[in-house]
């Protein structure tokens, strides 16, 4: 028997652009994805979120890198925390565990291969911003691990419109069913 969970990523508390997800995707983007989020939480799978953090100095991250590098050589700034938080319309519950992650992919430094193990989870359902960033490289890494994968294209989204759309009609494909918010809600409620 297949056991699901739905993990979102990087959805950011709205501040101002660039750092929502207005950055990437309309304001529809939040409205959809808790139709999902609700949708899972109907249907009694976990919901699971993973977002980005650093220790304080930021150890983790090595100047070479070029996605996380600049934050190493950077002074946090005071809203740094409340800008990477998650969006209020999609927070989770009390019970719904928050993985920190460390890299661009959701398993990278972090113990979702833990969390999604101790809980039988072997199939996700992946969501997040951003497209090209997080929910590619998660999902490579995923189906490396074997898990059985859906990605929302909706519940996706990147800066970059055409490569969304490359990635969700093309690459993601071959190794995930690619489904809509709406199909995929519609599907696990009967």
């Amino acid at each position: 028997m297949c056991r699901t969970a739905s993990v979102r990523h990087r959805v950011w508390r709205t501040v101002r652009p660039p750092a929502g997800p207005e950055r990437y995707a309309g304001p529809e983007y939040v409205t959809r994805l808790r139709r999902a989020i609700d949708a899972a939480r109907e249907a009694g799978l976990p919901v699971i979120y993973v977002v980005v953090g650093f220790r304080p100095g930021r150890a983790e991250i090595h100047p070479r890198n070029k996605m996380f590098g600049p934050l190493a050589r950077s002074k946090a700034l005071p809203q740094e925390a409340r800008a990477n938080s998650i969006h209020d319309e999609v927070a989770p519950l009390p019970s719904e565990p928050v993985v920190t992650k460390r890299r661009v992919s959701g398993f990278a430094g972090s113990d979702l291969d833990l969390v999604l193990r101790s809980g039988g989870i072997d199939h996700l359902v992946l969501a997040g911003i951003a497209t090209s960033g997080v929910v590619l490289s998660t999902l490579r890494q995923a189906a490396d691990l074997d898990y059985g994968l859906t990605v929302l294209s909706d519940g996706c989204a990147d800066a970059d419109p055409e490569v969304h759309r490359v990635l969700t009609e093309k690459v993601f494909p071959q190794q995930a069913d690619v489904t809509t918010v709406g199909e995929w809600a519609a599907g696990i409620r009967g």
